[in-house]
C-alpha cells in the first residue's frame, strides 16, 4: 500500500494521556463518588435497569492498582456514522489491554453491531493495529447501524461471547449506540453472564454531551475541517466580491456544528435550528432575515456574503413540520399509488392542493418547484418524507432571491444577487484526527480498559477538563443510566440518552448572538486554515471555540 508523507508521519505520533494514566498500569487506582440518578424519569429508568442503575461515578487517580488480575478477552464494536479518532480509541484500548497482561486479547467485530450477532471478527495484533494509529475513518473493522435491542439479539450475543471467552464488550458510538450499550449491559448483568459493557462517546454532531461528557470525539476534527473550507470560501468570496455562498453543514437534530463553524469563521449569517424553534420563525421570516443582510451589505457596495445553515433547520420551522405531517398523511397507504400514477406534475400539484390545508398549501406554494418535487419523490421505507435529503441551502438561496425581487420592485434594493451552494458533510467524518481528537480518543480507549479491569459494567468512558493541557485531563467513568430519560419513539415509550441541543442561554450561543449583527453587515471573516499537526501547542492542540467558551477560557 502506498502511503502519503503525512500518513507516515502520523504513525509516529505518540498520543498524550491524562496525567494519572501515564505512570503505568500498576499505579492506576480508582476513586468512587456518590450514587447517581438519571436526568429524568428516575423511577421508570430505575425499574428498567435494576442491575445497573444508581451506580457511582468513578475517577482514576495515581495510586496502587487494586484490580483483580485475570486474563481479559475484550470485543470492540464501531457503531453508527464515522467520526475522526475512532481508530485511536481502538488503539488505546489495545495498548492498555496488552500493558496489563500480554495474554489479553482484543477482538474486533466487523461491520458494526451486526458483526457481534453474525460472529464476524478479527483478532488484533501489533502489526494490524499499527497500520491504523492516528488515522481517520472506521476502516479498521468497519461500522454499521444495526441496533442491539431485542432479547433474541442479546441471547445470540451472549452465546458469541461465551464461544470466544469474552469478558467485556466496548461499544464506540453516539447516543443511540450507547443507549443500546446500556440495555445490553443490563441484560448481561441480569443473566449473570459475567460480560461487562462499556461505551465511548462518539459523534461529529456534538449532541452527545452533558455535565459529564464535555465533548464527543470527532467533533473537534470535523468542525475544524468544515471551518477550513468555510474560511477558504470566505477568502474567495472577499476576493471575487460577486457571490452569496449558502453552505449547509452536518447536524440534523442539533446545531452545534453550525455554531462552532460560525464562531471559528464569523460568516455573515448562521442559522441556529434551536433558535428557529424557540422563536417559531417561519420560512418567510428566515428569508427576510437573510435578505436584510444582503440588502444592507449591497448598500455598502458589498454584493457578496456567506450563510451557514445546519442540516436539519427546516424540521424546526413549525409551519414546515406541519406541512411534512400533512404530506405523510396525504400519501399514507394506497393513496401514494394513486398519486404516483398521475402522469404530470400539474396533475400531481392539483392533487396536493386538494389534500393540504390552506395554511400548509401557502407554505408549499412558496417553495421552489425542485424542492416541492423532492418532498414527494424522496420517501423512506415507511413512506415518510426524508427531510434530511431536502437541499435547504438551495431552498433558502431561492427564497431570499424571491424576497430581493420584491424589494427591487419596491425600490429598496438595488444590488446584485448571485448564489453558490455547498453541502459539507462527509468531508469531515473521516479526516485525519486533530491532535486533540487523537489524544482524546486514545485516552478514551485506554480509560475504557481500566473500567473493564476494575469490573465496571454499563459505564461510559469519561475524560474531562478537556480545555486544559492533556496532563491535566481527568479520566474516569459514569453510569450510562445517568444520561437516560424516557422519550416517545415510534408510538412507544423508550429509554434513551437525552440529546444535547444548543442552549440558547449558554456561553457559546450568547457570544455568537452578541456579535452576529456586526458580522451580518461588515466583512469580519476569520480564516482558520488547515488542521495543524506539528508546531506550537497553541496552534496544534487547540480545541473548539465552543468548549473554550463553555469552560470560561
Amino acid at each position: 500500500m502506498n502511503l502519503s508523507p503525512l500518513q507516515k508521519a502520523r504513525y509516529e505520533y505518540v498520543p498524550k494521556l491524562p496525567g494519572m494514566l501515564r505512570n503505568g498500569i500498576s499505579e492506576i487506582a480508582v476513586k468512587e463518588g456518590s450514587a447517581t440518578t438519571s436526568v429524568a424519569d428516575q423511577e421508570k429508568i430505575k425499574a428498567l435497569f435494576p442491575n445497573t442503575y444508581g451506580e457511582p461515578e468513578v475517577t482514576f487517580v495515581k495510586g496502587e492498582n487494586t484490580s483483580a488480575a485475570k486474563k481479559q478477552v475484550v470485543g470492540v464494536i464501531l457503531s453508527g456514522g464515522q467520526a475522526p479518532g475512532g481508530h485511536n480509541v481502538v488503539c488505546g484500548l489495545y495498548d492498555a489491554l496488552k500493558a496489563t497482561n500480554k495474554e489479553n486479547v482484543l477482538i474486533g467485530f466487523k461491520g458494526g453491531p451486526s458483526g457481534l450477532i453474525e460472529d464476524k471478527f478479527i483478532v488484533f495484533d501489533d502489526e494490524y493495529i499499527d497500520q491504523y494509529r492516528n488515522t481517520g475513518g472506521f476502516d479498521i473493522i468497519g461500522s454499521g447501524r444495526t441496533k442491539l435491542e431485542t432479547e433474541e439479539q442479546f441471547a445470540i450475543a451472549t452465546e458469541v461471547c461465551k464461544k470466544h471467552g469474552i469478558t467485556a464488550i466496548v461499544i464506540i458510538g453516539g447516543d443511540d449506540s450507547n443507549t443500546n450499550a446500556c440495555v445490553l449491559a443490563e441484560y448481561m448483568a441480569a443473566h449473570k453472564t459475567g460480560v461487562q459493557v462499556i461505551g465511548c462517546p462518539k459523534t461529529i454532531d456534538g449532541d452527545l454531551k452533558n455535565e459529564d461528557i464535555e465533548i464527543s470525539f470527532g467533533f473537534d476534527t470535523a468542525t475544524k475541517t468544515y471551518s477550513e473550507m468555510i474560511g477558504n470560501i470566505e477568502r474567495d468570496c472577499n476576493s471575487a466580491k460577486k457571490y452569496w455562498h449558502f453552505i449547509k453543514v452536518m447536524g440534523r437534530s442539533a446545531s452545534h456544528v453550525a455554531l462552532e463553524c460560525a464562531l471559528e469563521c464569523q460568516p455573515n449569517i448562521c442559522l441556529i435550528s434551536e433558535e428557529v424553534k424557540a422563536k417559531k420563525q417561519s420560512l418567510s421570516e428566515i428569508a427576510d432575515y437573510i435578505a436584510d443582510a444582503v440588502e444592507k451589505r449591497a448598500a455598502n457596495g458589498n454584493n457578496f456574503g456567506v450563510v451557514v445553515i445546519p442540516e436539519g433547520v427546516v424540521e424546526f420551522v413549525p409551519e414546515f413540520s406541519v406541512l411534512i405531517s400533512e404530506i405523510n398523511e396525504l400519501l399514507a397507504g394506497s393513496k401514494a399509488d394513486a398519486f404516483n400514477a398521475l402522469p404530470s406534475w400539474d396533475e400531481k400539484y392539483a392533487f396536493i392542493e386538494k389534500g393540504l390545508t390552506k395554511e400548509s398549501m401557502a407554505v408549499f406554494a412558496i417553495l421552489p418547484q425542485a424542492i416541492q418535487q423532492q418532498l414527494f419523490l424522496e420517501r423512506d421505507p415507511h413512506g415518510n418524507v426524508q427531510v434530511s435529503l431536502i437541499e435547504s441551502e438551495k431552498l433558502f438561496a431561492a427564497l431570499v432571491g424571491d424576497k430581493l425581487k420584491e424589494r427591487k420592485a419596491a425600490g429598496t434594493y438595488t444590488g446584485k444577487y448571485s448564489v453558490q451552494t455547498h453541502f459539507f458533510g462527509y468531508e469531515g467524518r473521516c479526516a485525519f484526527p486533530s491532535n486533540f481528537d487523537a489524544d482524546y480518543c486514545y485516552s478514551l480507549g485506554y480509560n475504557a480498559f481500566m473500567l473493564i479491569q476494575y469490573g465496571y459494567n454499563g459505564y461510559l468512558s469519561k475524560v474531562s477538563n478537556l480545555s486544559k493541557p492533556a496532563e491535566e485531563w481527568v479520566a474516569g467513568g459514569m453510569p450510562i443510566t445517568k444520561m437516560m430519560n424516557i422519550e416517545r419513539r415510534h408510538g412507544e415509550d423508550k429509554p434513551v440518552i437525552r440529546k444535547a441541543l444548543v442552549e440558547l442561554d449558554g456561553k457559546p450561543f450568547q457570544y455568537f448572538a452578541a456579535h452576529r449583527d456586526e458580522w451580518a453587515v461588515n466583512t469580519c471573516y476569520t480564516f482558520p486554515g488547515a488542521i495543524q499537526y506539528y508546531g506550537p501547542a497553541e496552534v496544534c492542540d487547540l480545541t473548539t471555540r465552543t468548549l473554550a467558551l463553555e469552560q470560561g477560557e
